[in-house]
């Protein structure tokens, strides 16, 4: 695996987080499909963690529409602002560290 042409180390990745959405409705991807991710991730702890199930909608709306807008986007920025993120501390660091070997 690489990004920008370097080799990625996964053992190597800090301060990762994970959030999970689902639709009640999704005809797609059934309930629990994506939620299954967690358990794959062995190494997180449960406080990087989290999952959610939006009543009412299908595949569609979870990602457009007036449910996504007013219920699942929230979530999303509350996770990436409470687990950090790329312009948070850590995140500058990061960007800078990876300009300086550019």
């Amino acid at each position: 695996m690489t990004h920008r042409g370097r080799p990625v180390d996964p053992g190597k990745i800090r301060n990762a987080a994970l959030l999970t959405i689902e639709g009640e409705r999704d005809d797609i991807s059934g309930v629990g499909q994506t939620e299954a991710a967690h358990k794959l991730c062995v190494n997180l702890s449960d406080d990087r963690r989290a999952h959610y199930l939006q009543l009412g909608v299908g595949h569609y709306g979870v990602f457009n529409g007036s449910r996504y807008r007013a219920e699942i986007a929230p979530r999303i920025a509350d996770f990436i602002r409470s687990h950090g993120s790329p312009r948070s501390g850590s995140g500058r660091k990061a960007a800078a560290k990876e300009k300086e070997l550019a």
